[in-house]
């Protein structure tokens, strides 16, 4: 009982009635507003700031992508908690926005954080002009780590040349091989193709990523020729 109180306490914070206490309640103000890491870890029903590492990471990622200054919204310290020093970040609104939407959507206290900072979506435009260029950085980043998991099931279900494996992926997708879709968009040598793709282009090749890891596992394929046809027709 005492777990499910403070679970729905913690899932109260977040909402834009002024007589309750909220997010914002539990800022911090100096010279700006703020709000620490390991408090805004709690509220998003994390247990330690090691597990909250992760979307911070990801957050001060999609911050150096967008070409926005990382040290103006995460600032490393170091300040008493219990009697004890202990490190911690200073995090501004807006990055407390950009580790909600990297934080793990299956607590129900990053879900209400999320749709709460939706709804303030206008107070960042001073970083962003369009909020699509966060979801398609995230996005991008998320392809990125499919890839290299694809990769690593590839190799274990017998690929000797993963170029050949990839490349057959994108024939799949664009009728065309790898070197001529980058020829096609422009790629500069030691770019991405997927960086010069928007968001529901990188979206659908998420999806073909991932089914292609599916397709692998749930048929046992194994081989160089079995997996290139599955990378092609995924």
């Amino acid at each position: 009982m005492i777990d499910e109180m403070a679970r729905e306490k913690q899932l109260s914070l977040f909402h834009v009635e002024p007589e309750r206490p909220s997010f914002e309640d539990l800022g911090n103000e100096n010279g700006g507003k703020f709000w620490y890491a390991r408090d805004f870890m709690k509220m998003l029903g994390y247990e330690s700031l090691t597990a909250f590492q992760k979307p911070i990471n990801k957050a001060i990622a999609t911050c150096t992508a967008l070409n926005i200054p990382v040290l103006e919204n995460f600032q490393q310290v170091q300040r008493v908690v219990n009697g004890e020093m202990v490190s911690d970040f200073k995090l501004t609104r807006f990055a407390c926005y950009l580790v909600s939407i990297n934080g793990d959507v299956r607590k129900p206290e990053v879900a209400a954080a999320q749709a709460y900072f939706v709804t303030m979506a206008e107070a960042f435009r001073h970083y962003i002009q369009d909020t699509e260029n966060v979801e398609r950085v995230q996005t991008r980043e998320e392809v990125s780590v499919q890839e290299r998991t694809l990769s690593t099931v590839a190799f274990a279900a017998g690929v000797t040349n993963y170029q050949f494996f990839q490349n057959e992926g994108y024939r799949g997708m664009y009728c065309m091989n790898l070197s001529e879709l980058r020829e096609r968009r422009g790629v500069v040598s030691g770019r991405s193709v997927l960086d010069f793709m928007g968001g529901e282009e990188l979206a659908a090749n998420l999806f073909r990523i991932t089914q292609t890891q599916a397709k692998i596992r749930n048929e046992r394929l194994h081989g160089q020729v079995r997996l290139e046809r599955a990378a092609h027709v995924c």
